[in-house]
């Protein structure tokens, strides 16, 4: 457990594009099998359109933020740029559902196709660290095109399965995926997520073990947070063992931790478990 691992973040980039790549391929097949775009999804609110929607507005979003020809004002569009970034993203999310709508959404699949190309092919060859503008995260605020790529996978295979319950069609996450998306999104978008109200006050040291992936080290302290991947030895207050695949769909709320526990896909150890529950709401999913 306290062995330090290495990675190699161009190697490992390239695994995320590829894997990005196949699950952009696997999406358009299940979309242009589907009849009934404003069939409910597997989320409470949006249709299975609304969904498809949503992702062409994440692959457009992230294109035009790499090639810097989007020409969005966000600031003006997301109120003057106030609000926490949990209501920056709320307000982003509710706008992107309306922008394919009506006889449009017909044609999802074949957008999805081409906006998902677009990005793959608009940031070939591209640095793994390459700052990609996010203004929907925060005024001013870029991430790493390694963590952008990574975002973008964790869309496409979150998403995919909301439309996939919604279509009865079937859909599912490798582990080896859902590994690209923590080691490469997570360990930047975690500590943009905390919620600070909750975590006022809160010290806590977690210790995220993923099978066959990588391991972080969560810090949740005064209202922020900080993650280290593969850290050496050290003391932590909860360690989390997960498989990928179930930590990824209960951090995006897919999975309910207990059914993650119930089926040996998720446990809780060193000297506070109980902890465990309390990531979950510290760190909320974008």
């Amino acid at each position: 457990m306290g062995v330090v691992t290495a990675f190699d973040p161009v190697a490992e980039h390239a695994r995320t594009r590829a894997a990005l790549e196949g699950a952009i391929a696997r999406l358009v097949e299940t979309a242009d099998g589907i009849d009934e775009w404003e069939a409910p999804s597997g989320l409470p609110v949006w249709s299975v359109g609304d969904v498809g929607a949503h992702l062409a507005a994440v692959y457009l979003a992230y294109r035009s933020a790499v090639t810097g020809d989007g020409g969005v004002d966000w600031d003006g569009l997301l109120a003057g740029g106030e609000g926490s970034f949990g209501e920056r993203i709320a307000a982003v999310n509710a706008l992107s559902v309306g922008l394919i709508a009506g006889e449009e959404r017909e044609r999802l699949g074949a957008i999805l196709a081409e906006r998902g190309a677009a990005f793959l092919r608009d940031s070939e060859g591209l640095a793994p660290e390459t700052p990609v503008p996010a203004p929907w995260y925060g005024p001013g605020r870029t991430v790493p095109l390694s963590a952008a790529t990574g975002l973008v996978l964790s869309e496409t295979l979150v998403h995919g399965l909301d439309i996939a319950r919604g279509a009865r069609r079937p859909w599912t996450i490798a582990p080896a995926e859902a590994s690209l998306v923590i080691g490469q999104a997570m360990v930047t978008m975690m500590p943009l997520a905390v919620d600070a109200e909750k975590a006022k006050g809160v010290r806590i040291a977690f210790d995220l073990v993923l099978k066959g992936g990588p391991r972080l080290a969560v810090d949740v302290a005064d209202g922020a947070a900080s993650v280290t991947r593969d850290p050496g030895p050290r003391a932590y207050d909860c360690r989390i063992v997960a498989s990928p695949t179930a930590f990824l769909l209960v951090s995006f709320g897919r999975l309910p931790i207990w059914k993650a526990i119930a089926l040996g896909r998720m446990r809780a150890g060193g000297p506070r478990p109980w902890l465990a529950s309390r990531l979950s709401r510290l760190i909320t999913a974008p």
